[in-house]
């Protein structure tokens, strides 16, 4: 695969624009709480954390197969299941319960990138593998990154399939209207973002940031299958490009 400098540049979410605090499934059931207009076995947020967790471990055989539940139909069963009547709309029970699970944070120097892909008309967009909706994605992605540009938001929730599978980074080709070589994705993991965008066609950039990261091994040691960039600052990618314009 030749490098050639991108037309687009499309961004992973999780640990690669933005880090996430340690998840906090109490403090989120606390926070729903607040809104329920039923709550018949008087469920107690411990008691709804204990239960939730119980029943996410039961969806991680879907992810195994790179199948993404959507969070609109885990909060149906979960609800449902406990019999709490939650007076929000989907988007704003999720909104709720993320944003009190888990604070989100710009990787460092983020904004800078994207700033400068932006004055060199480098198009950007986002594919993440989440639950959540890609509506929830958008608006936290721009809670935490209002300047950014970016031209779509795919969250695997919404399409079935999720990184590595070539699909969902063919529908953001097409969405893009451009050929894989003329493309870049960057993201943390070597499997889903690596792998999955090199067997596209994609360029892919390693990004592995010194910051820990709670819900993933350190990746340190890993070798990718596939010729890549290997950057552990987001200001590196900015000199490659510079590198290659000249």
């Amino acid at each position: 695969m030749s490098i050639n400098f991108p037309e687009m540049i499309i961004f992973d979410y999780g640990h690669t624009l933005v880090y996430e605090d340690t998840w906090d499934a109490v403090r989120a059931a606390e926070a729903v709480l607040k809104y329920a207009v039923s709550n018949k076995n008087n469920l107690t947020a411990e008691q709804i954390s204990e239960i939730d967790e119980k029943l996410f471990t039961d969806t991680l055989a879907a992810r195994k197969i790179c199948i993404e539940p959507h969070h609109h139909q885990y909060q149906n069963l979960i609800y449902e299941y406990l019999q709490i009547d939650i007076n929000l709309t989907p988007v704003e029970l999720e909104r709720v319960y993320w944003d009190n699970a888990s604070k989100g944070h710009a990787m460092p120097n983020i904004q800078t990138v994207l700033d400068y892909l932006h004055k060199n008309n480098i198009r950007t967009g986002v594919i993440s593998n989440i639950s959540f909706s890609g509506e929830a994605l958008k608006n936290r992605i721009e809670s935490i990154l209002p300047d950014n540009r970016f031209e779509f938001f795919i969250a695997s929730s919404e399409y079935i399939f999720m990184k590595p599978s070539k699909i969902i980074f063919e529908i953001a080709l097409r969405k893009a209207n451009l050929e894989a070589g003329k493309v870049w994705y960057c993201g943390d993991d070597v499997e889903r973002d690596i792998h999955g965008s090199a067997s596209t066609g994609i360029y892919p950039v390693w990004y592995e940031s010194e910051l820990d990261c709670w819900y993933k091994a350190k990746t340190r040691g890993l070798v990718p299958e596939y010729e890549h960039l290997h950057i552990t600052d987001w200001l590196e990618l900015i000199d490659i490009l510079k590198s290659l314009k000249k």
